[in-house]
């Protein structure tokens, strides 16, 4: 049970908080039902109830929290739970143990996202006191990081109530910018099925690689052409759509025809469809120009493909309102683009709800070892919900 006893200020609130779900191994291959059951209790505590919605193994969930008057369209503040691995990486303390050196708040999952939903849970108090007259909402995913999987089963039950929600801030890093597009993203698996030899009779065999090694040149000869078409849209650090092939497996001794290969390959668009236009029209050259090939060799050989990554594309009018209510929240004029994708794309093209990326910290911190957010940034975070209760006081 969380600690009865809020400190009186808000920094400790959201130290305190931030810990506690920094501590939570949330690592997106583990279960996140832990921590979901630690904000439940801390809501709880505060007299809040929240709707959990539970995957197909009982092992995670998402909450979906409501503050305010529930017959009335409200804003949601939006988080996953999940981090990214830490094996590999070199920490220089326990990454799920939260540290503070000069300013800056150390561990996994502080900057993507933890450090958001921290300041979120902490200022639920003065979200129950201002009395809002328009509703705030706290969307809590988890699985983001291998897809955006999460949140796709709340935004389907979100869809279905009565009222929709007027727009959604999804507080990804971004140092606090106004974030009004990103590319949308589609990856997909081949696998090559050759036939195996003795390499000394290499020619009565398929090999897999050689194969594979053909549709990895024609990815990247395609890589070319997207760069060469940039966009004119020069909110985009990179002003066009991007390819790439990403993982490889294939081969189990050098004396072996080898008889499979992976391929795993990405793209992430900039038009909303985009991504999974480009990916599918090498799925067909691939079974146009080289399955056959393969057959040809020998009739069970060919190649597999599987969709394992999907999202699409976010493009929120520059006019829209919660566009210009985000400004007014952040303090700020300008707005851009960003080439990482979000769950805001989910939100607008599932439950049709306009949205925004907005949130402390900086995406060069994101998965890396030793990954921090500045005090001072889930402090302007804290301004920015602080200003938004206002605002729903206000209605």
């Amino acid at each position: 049970m969380p600690n009865p006893i809020f400190p009186s200020s808000r920094p400790d609130r959201i130290r305190n908080l931030l810990a506690d779900l920094v501590g939570f191994d949330t690592v997106s291959d583990r279960t996140n039902l832990p921590l979901i059951a630690h904000i439940e209790s801390y809501l709880a505590f505060l007299g809040v109830k929240g709707e959990r919605i539970v995957d197909e193994t009982g092992q995670k969930a998402s909450l979906w929290v409501t503050i305010g008057p529930e017959d009335r369209p409200g804003l949601v503040l939006s988080g996953h739970t999940d981090v990214v691995p830490v094996v590999g990486q070199d920490w220089s303390h326990d990454p799920f143990k939260l540290v503070e050196r000069d300013g800056k708040l150390y561990g996994r999952g502080t900057t993507d996202m933890k450090g958001f939903v921290a300041v979120c849970l902490a200022m639920v108090p003065e979200m129950l006191e201002a009395k809002l007259a328009t509703p705030i909402h706290l969307a809590i995913s988890y699985d983001e990081e291998i897809g955006c999987v999460g949140v796709r089963p709340m935004l389907r039950e979100v869809a279905k109530k009565r009222i929709k929600p007027l727009g959604a801030f999804i507080g990804e890093p971004t140092e606090m910018k106004v974030i009004i597009g990103h590319k949308g993203k589609h990856g997909v698996r081949a696998t090559f099925r050759g036939l195996a030899r003795h390499s000394s009779i290499a020619p009565d065999g398929v090999n897999a690689i050689e194969y594979a090694a053909e549709l990895i040149t024609e990815i990247r000869r395609r890589a070319a052409k997207l760069a060469a078409a940039r966009s004119n849209d020069s909110l985009y650090d990179v002003p066009h759509s991007t390819l790439l092939t990403s993982i490889v497996h294939g081969g189990a001794a050098l004396n072996i025809v080898p008889d499979t290969c992976t391929v795993d390959f990405e793209c992430r668009g900039i038009g909303i469809t985009e991504s999974r236009e480009v990916t599918d029209a090498i799925v067909a050259w691939a079974k146009a120009e080289l399955e056959p090939a393969m057959k040809k060799q020998h009739p069970e050989c060919g190649i597999d493909f599987e969709e394992i990554l999907d999202y699409p594309a976010l493009d929120t009018d520059a006019d829209a309102a919660i566009v210009t209510l985000a400004k007014s929240l952040a303090g700020r004029n300008d707005h851009a683009k960003v080439a990482f994708g979000t769950e805001a794309s989910l939100f607008a093209s599932m439950a049709d709800i306009p949205s925004v990326v907005i949130g402390p910290g900086a995406i060069a911190q994101a998965h890396t070892p030793d990954e921090f957010v500045e005090m001072a940034e889930l402090e302007r975070c804290a301004g920015f919900v602080e200003r938004l209760i206002v605002h729903c006081v206000k209605g």
